[in-house]
């Protein structure tokens, strides 16, 4: 096992974590009445997820493998931070659709 995986051990279950969130957030916004936002934010989570579940998968072979995995490790940490970035946005935009 990689000494060196200290961050990947926390990346790997939140990742986890945040796929859960954006198919519980989906749930929400299919039960909205139909318009051009809820269209986005339904189709932009779905793109989010996929991003969590890539970092999620990099984190785990990052412990998996033997060898050096620090450049597994940056990609999913590179994707973790990407997707939390995308998920506020639409956060925000979801909110401000709400109000």
């Amino acid at each position: 096992m990689n000494e060196n995986n200290d961050l990947t051990h926390h990346i790997l279950p939140n990742s986890a974590t945040m796929v859960g969130v954006c198919i519980m957030v989906i749930s929400i916004v299919k039960g909205m009445p139909p318009d051009a936002v809820n269209y986005f934010i339904d189709k932009a989570l779905a793109i989010d997820c996929v991003l969590f579940m890539t970092s999620a998968l990099f984190s785990f072979l990052s412990i998996r493998l033997e060898k050096s995995t620090i450049g597994l490790e940056r990609l999913a940490e590179v994707i973790f931070i990407f997707g939390l970035v995308s998920m506020t946005i639409i956060a925000v935009i979801f909110s401000f659709e709400i109000v």
